[in-house]
């Protein structure tokens, strides 16, 4: 069961990110806040969501949340930053665009980088344990599923609208016969060591 809030005097936002593990694509990271007395039951972890359930939940968080906002960054920026620090980056950006300032800030994971006047909790599997960051990664999730979606319209040989650019046997061996793309990510191994 997942906990409304850490501390109960404090406006929180949850922060989480999608398509860190990703060959292609960018990264997209969420920012919400949500009343003290939100609840839904379906609310989870992205990842232990079907596909329908994750955009269901999407306008109902947009319409309940206290604030929100989702931020991206392309393969350019994640090689230049790396996929922690760019996932990380994301999660300011994001933050930035709330329309109303936090209190604190609850992070999936057990790195972040401090944000300016914002005291921050790390939290290893918080997407698990906290609704506004399920929430976080629901938004995060299915804004990233969209915009591979579109992509792969741009790109049809690669699967995204499938595989959303993880490095599944199908797209390793598209890249293999076609190529890379400018959605890949050049830092990333693409294929096996002496392939590319």
């Amino acid at each position: 069961m997942l906990l409304p809030f850490l501390h109960e005097h404090e406006t929180e936002a949850g922060c989480d990110e999608a398509g860190r593990g990703c060959l292609a694509g960018p990264v997209f990271a969420a920012a919400v806040i949500l009343p003290k007395d939100f609840d839904h039951p379906m609310l989870n972890d992205s990842k232990q969501l079907t596909e329908n359930q994750r955009f269901e939940l999407r306008p109902l968080i947009e319409r309940e949340a206290i604030a929100w906002a989702v931020a991206r960054l392309e393969p350019p920026e994640i090689d230049q930053l790396n996929i922690l620090w760019a996932s990380v980056e994301g999660m300011h950006r994001a933050v930035r665009q709330l329309k109303r300032t936090p209190t604190s800030l609850l992070i999936d994971g057990n790195r972040f980088k401090p944000y300016p006047g914002i005291p921050h909790q790390c939290i290893v599997r918080g997407d698990g344990k906290f609704m506004s960051i399920a929430a976080a990664s629901v938004l995060a999730k299915t804004y990233r599923d969209e915009h591979m979606v579109f992509l792969s319209k741009k790109h049809p040989h690669y699967g995204w609208e499938r595989n959303k650019g993880y490095p599944t046997l199908a797209h390793r061996e598209a890249i293999r016969r076609h190529g890379a793309t400018p959605e890949h990510r050049r830092s990333f191994r693409l294929l096996p060591a002496g392939e590319l």
